[in-house]
């Protein structure tokens, strides 16, 4: 399948709708970093779809006499210009796949169930929450399409906006980038895992430790650029396909000390390319160390399958069985939250994906 398959018809005879959705963060296991245009992987990744980490979106489209496109933001209430230079980047790039949005005005309002620089990964819930949107309209005019294309088509759009937000369409495991095991696998969806999954991760919990909510000093767009020229990018991108086609069997196995390995040397690799490509920088800070450090001691002397990992930042995702949450949660309110700014941590576990609200 290329992308011509995602080219919509126009359409003359524009309808009023107003739709609502909600679609999830998520936290990659096997990690994306690094990329060409238009927002095409270097590696294929996995993730855990979360369910309380949620964007909510409305769009109202209004048929525009113009017949220009236009649109206004708001976020949280209220308006915020400042977002449409990334919006119409994002509108810029789809456009070739639906015509038919040149007759119309938007007006979207979004807000987030988490807070602002908490974090959490906000673009790939935001961008697949409004894709979420434009495909129900497409839906409205072309009532033809089917269930999978329509979320197949969403998480396409979706990656146009910001890469992760491909793997927050559906859940509770996402794949996206082309890969060997998975024969339908893309480099322009994600696609869910599908029905064998172990039983251990459909309510595995992941609880977000905010070690430091500030602005990064690298955005994880400089990060990805920065590996075209890495010494070490094509041996990366290489133990990301390894560690990919070990974590699927993983995730049917449900062998936990065989995911904690994997998942772990993902997070570390992940701020390994950080460190040592050029410039160099580190995001993660003192604290996150000390954090691992204890998780690597509690797992020790519990045996308790608690392991932990990173996004593009300070942060530390602690994930575990569910089986697991009370003396996990104990110990993070004991022994954690002290490394967290303000004692600030976030409960989630894993969900099911986007959902009309």
């Amino acid at each position: 399948m290329d992308e011509t398959h995602f080219i919509s018809s126009t359409t003359n005879s524009p309808v009023p709708l107003t739709t609502r959705w909600e679609a999830p963060s998520n936290i990659a296991l096997v990690k994306y970093w690094g990329k060409t245009d238009p927002q095409l992987p270097k590696n294929s990744s996995l993730s855990f779809t979360l369910s309380s980490s949620v964007t909510t979106t409305e769009v109202e489209f209004k048929a525009n006499n113009k017949k220009t496109f236009e649109f206004e933001f708001y976020f949280e209430g209220v308006l915020k210009p400042d977002f449409h230079p990334k919006l119409n980047s994002f509108f810029k790039r789809i456009h070739h796949y639906i015509p038919w949005i040149a007759l119309y005005s938007l007006k979207i309002n979004s807000h987030n169930s988490f807070p602002h620089s908490s974090g959490i990964a906000s673009s790939a819930s935001a961008m697949a929450a409004l894709s979420m949107c434009i495909m129900d309209m497409e839906k409205t005019l072309f009532p033809e399409t089917t269930a999978a294309e329509f979320y197949r088509k969403a998480s396409f759009l979706a990656r146009l906006g910001s890469g992760s937000a491909a793997r927050s369409i559906e859940g509770p495991v996402t794949l996206w980038g082309k890969n060997t095991p998975q024969e339908s696998s893309s480099d322009l969806y994600a696609s869910s895992f599908g029905n064998q999954l172990h039983s251990v991760f459909t309510a595995y919990q992941d609880t977000i430790l905010l070690v430091d909510k500030g602005s990064k000093a690298v955005s994880s767009t400089q990060g990805h650029q920065l590996m075209h020229n890495h010494p070490f990018a094509e041996q990366r991108f290489v133990q990301a396909e390894t560690n990919l086609e070990r974590l699927l069997v993983v995730m049917q196995s449900g062998n936990l000390d065989e995911f904690i390995s994997i998942v772990e040397t993902e997070a570390l690799s992940l701020h390994a390319m950080m460190m040592t490509s050029n410039p160099y920088f580190i995001l993660m800070q003192p604290n996150t160390l000390k954090i691992i450090q204890k998780v690597w001691d509690f797992r020790k002397q519990t045996q308790i399958p608690l392991c932990f990992t990173l996004d593009a930042g300070a942060n530390v995702h602690l994930l575990y069985p569910q089986s697991n949450k009370k003396e996990v949660r104990t110990f993070i309110a004991d022994h954690l939250a002290v490394y967290c700014e303000q004692g600030q941590y976030l409960f989630d576990e894993v969900g099911s994906g986007a959902k009309k609200v």
